[in-house]
């Protein structure tokens, strides 16, 4: 495929700077690019690269100039640049139908032109909106419900009473709606408490690989519209996560947790039950959240047990000073020392 830069400025409405003609056949980055390919600045930090880039062309942000080099300037240049990574690599659209060896139960109800391939089980009451891709080994549990334009990539399980929105991603090895980790202990033994709840997973969400969502113990555990879930993450019975949150790889949120709109999970993250994080709050890499926290709306935290980023760095600041300290806690115990046994000469020398 090439398409003209003009062509490529009309696409995502941007400003054209140079050679309207010049033809352009893939994308890279601003270090890999070739005369034939476009990459894109994101801001002035990476004007030296841009300078240096090969790019037959760059996309840029308004009001950034660069000689002898032909520019798109657009309001937000990764945006516009996603749209023509898109154009050059177009998803593929597998073809709709059903694969011979799929098995569907009593009562399905499919879109218009969905896709199921090999060896997918989808159980009886299931209904899956138009134009979804269903992937190879998938599992679809009896009355879930997913919207069109979704795809579940291969090896998805999705237990009964599950519902999913419209334009989901859900990646491999996903499992949505296993049972809640919930126990009770009589005379000395536990007990499973009864896991009959479900997920509702709502539009625009994307779940990575590896990631394990609980249904809820009575009512629902539920993702909102536009959250984005990375690999390895699990998230336990009756959690609410709010529109537009991110969550990084490894992270765990426990039971009854509430993330309200717009917050930032780091990696390696733990929420414990009960806890309440407010909306845009930021909760840094390996941060620990206890039992009931209530994180304000828009604070940054880290560390275990986590708190306010200010505090956490005069506190990191001073325990890497310990070895210090305790060299001089020494020094200061021999002096001490030394000196209690020059009073104790003295008084010796007096008493004789």
């Amino acid at each position: 495929m090439r398409k003209t830069v003009q062509e490529i400025a009309e696409l995502v409405g941007g400003h054209l700077i140079g050679e309207a003609t010049r033809e352009i056949s893939g994308v890279a980055s601003l270090e890999a690019a070739t005369e034939t390919e476009i990459a894109f600045v994101e801001s002035e930090a990476h004007r030296a690269q841009a300078a240096g880039s090969r790019a037959g062309c760059l996309i840029v942000p308004e009001g950034f100039h660069l000689p002898d080099k032909t520019l798109i300037a657009v309001a937000h240049p990764r945006a516009a640049f996603a749209e023509v990574v898109v154009l050059f690599h177009p998803r593929p659209r597998p073809t709709p139908g059903i694969h011979p060896t799929a098995i569907l139960g009593e009562g399905v109800v499919l879109g218009e032109e969905v896709s199921i391939g090999p060896y997918v089980v989808v159980e009886r009451e299931v209904r899956i909106g138009a134009r979804t891709h269903i992937g190879a080994g998938v599992y679809i549990g009896a009355r879930s419900s997913i919207g069109e334009d979704s795809i579940i990539h291969p090896n998805v399980t999705i237990y009964p009473d599950v519902h999913i929105g419209s334009r989901v991603i859900i990646h491999s090895g996903s499992v949505i709606g296993s049972d809640g980790f919930g126990y009770f202990r009589i005379e000395g033994r536990y007990r499973k408490f009864p896991q009959v709840g479900s997920v509702i997973i709502e539009d625009d969400v994307e779940i990575g690989a590896g990631v394990c969502i609980d249904r809820g113990t009575l009512g629902a555990t539920r993702i909102g519209r536009g959250v984005k879930i990375d690999n390895l993450v699990q998230i336990a019975h009756n959690v609410t996560v709010e529109e537009d949150t991110v969550i990084a790889a490894q992270t765990g949120i426990a039971g009854s947790s509430y993330i309200e709109r717009g917050v930032q999970v780091g990696g390696q993250v733990g929420i414990a039950d009960h806890v309440r994080i407010g909306a845009g709050a930021i909760l840094g890499a390996q941060a620990g959240i206890p039992s009931g926290k209530r994180i304000r709306a828009g604070e940054f935290v880290w560390g275990t047990p986590a708190r306010p980023m200010r505090e956490f760095k005069q506190q990191y600041a001073q325990l890497s000073r310990l070895p210090q300290l305790r060299e001089m806690v020494l020094a200061l115990s021999e002096q001490m020392e030394e000196l209690r046994r020059l009073v104790l000469e003295d008084r010796a020398q007096r008493d004789a």
